[in-house]
């Protein structure tokens, strides 16, 4: 199949937004994503750096709480009351945070790009932990995904695997190699949790090719991976295993441990052919069908070898085989991306989402999207969202979809369109005879718009 302007707003960006033009080609989509990030500049969520005065910050009213919780008295209540204050203030930025995420994809001429930050924000999936790190999680994307979105994915991979939040998630920061005084000592142990989730999940994939001696192996060559003073990774030499390691047949580090050992692993492992197959199925499944054709995999596969893993190379080929533009909606979008493209096709000033109170955040977006099944940044588990459309066709999910269809843009401060017109806007001639006429036979514009919305055309892309 042809390159379709329809089907290229609707599967690999957000839908259709007044005033916003369709892709004209496959070659503009590439060339708006090889640009600059102009929505990272419009819509400013920090790094984790810019954000680590406030971790310290927690730590720092953590600690004074529970020494005043020891010693009793007056004190208690105020450091309890200090802290509390922090955790509000942390909880105002990360719904910031989302709002901004949500304008970017909203308002977004280049979407494709903000498609892309999703996808690859989920296959290296983090979820802030504990009272430190429970709002750090939107640092993530800016700091690991879009600088290298448009770029290799060796280079994502390594920013991935030393990203704080991730070593913090996957309990690195407690591991010390087999062979270092402090597991010798009994002090700490191995953990393995970030070694099995850079093979099983961010690149060979669960049937890839690698044995439990490549997890303890590789765990034992990650071990020193730490925090440092200034918010950003470091590698401790006393804390990882003297070398070398055998990682999938290969030789790494020596006797003193060293964090190039690391990255020269990193790098073999992202051209690893395990790899190459993992990432090209996942992202056929992502953006075309769950059950991908297997041609467009393969064609993927090769290309991400052949280029080197270069995602541009990788992107152009996924835009350029025939199976990306089959005209059957395939693919169920996901609870974000249906809040997001609704949002979109109602034209939702973006001044008016960051003008939204606490209340209102959580009525229009915070708890419509955990009742859809995807509470934000909470998935349950370092694989991420699951992309089986059985999964968020539920009944619970399904009724979910269809009250926040009706009830939310009466909440938003826009004024509805008619539904005879939004049934054009918002399905771009997709929209079925039946839906269109449940359009105009609507007795108010929230029940046709909710109508609308809630259309099983409106689901898909």
């Amino acid at each position: 199949m042809p390159f379709d302007p329809v089907i290229a707003q609707n599967r690999f960006g957000y839908g259709p937004r007044p005033g916003v033009k369709p892709p004209a080609s496959t070659r503009q989509m590439l060339d708006m994503l090889a640009g600059p990030d102009t929505q990272a500049a419009r819509f400013p969520i920090p790094g984790f750096v810019d954000i680590y005065d406030d971790i310290q910050e927690v730590q720092n009213l953590t600690n004074a709480f529970r020494n005043a919780r020891r010693k009793g008295g007056p004190g208690l209540e105020i450091a309890k009351a200090a802290r509390k204050e922090k955790y509000q203030e942390l909880n105002r930025k990360r719904a910031a945070w989302f709002l901004a995420s949500m304008n970017r994809c909203t308002t977004a001429n280049d979407a494709f790009r903000e498609r892309l930050v999703r996808f690859w924000a989920d296959h290296f999936t983090v979820i802030g932990k504990g009272p430190r790190f429970k709002r750090a999680a939107a640092t993530f994307p800016e700091d690991v995904v879009r600088p290298h979105v448009n770029g290799r994915f060796a280079d994502m991979l390594r920013a991935s695997s030393t990203h704080p939040v991730m070593l913090h998630y996957l309990d690195q920061f407690a591991s010390a190699g087999e062979g270092s005084k402090l597991a010798m000592q009994g002090k700490r142990s191995l953990n393995e949790n970030l070694a099995r989730e850079i093979l099983e999940l961010h690149t060979l994939g669960v049937d890839g090719e690698y044995t439990q001696d490549d997890v303890r192996a590789f765990a034992n060559l990650l071990a020193g991976l730490a925090l440092g003073k200034d918010g950003r990774y470091r590698f401790r030499p006393k804390n990882g295993n003297p070398g070398p390691e055998i990682v999938l047949g290969k030789s790494y580090g020596r006797q003193q441990p060293r964090i190039k050992d690391i990255f020269e692993a990193l790098d073999d492992i992202a051209r690893h052919p395990d790899t190459a197959r993992h990432i090209a199925r996942k992202l056929a499944t992502h953006f075309v069908s769950d059950d991908p054709d297997s041609e467009l995999v393969d064609a993927l596969t090769v290309r991400f070898t052949e280029s080197d893993g270069d995602l541009m190379a990788l992107y152009e080929t996924l835009l350029d085989h025939p199976a990306a533009w089959a005209p059957e909606q395939m693919k169920i979008k996901q609870p974000f991306d249906f809040v997001a493209s609704a949002v979109r096709a109602l034209d939702v000033p973006a001044d008016m989402l960051t003008s939204l109170n606490r209340r209102d955040r959580k009525l229009v977006f915070f708890a419509p999207l955990a009742l859809m099944g995807q509470p934000w940044e909470s998935p349950g588990g370092p694989d991420g969202w699951p992309e089986d459309a059985a999964h968020w066709i539920t009944p619970q999910g399904l009724a979910a979809r269809i009250q926040w269809a009706v009830s939310a843009p009466s909440s938003l401060d826009v004024t509805l369109p008619d539904p005879r017109d939004f049934v054009e806007i918002a399905l771009a001639g997709q929209a079925t005879e039946m839906t269109q006429f449940a359009a105009r036979a609507a007795e108010t514009r929230w029940e046709g718009i909710g109508i609308i919305l809630s259309s099983p055309e409106f689901q898909r892309r």
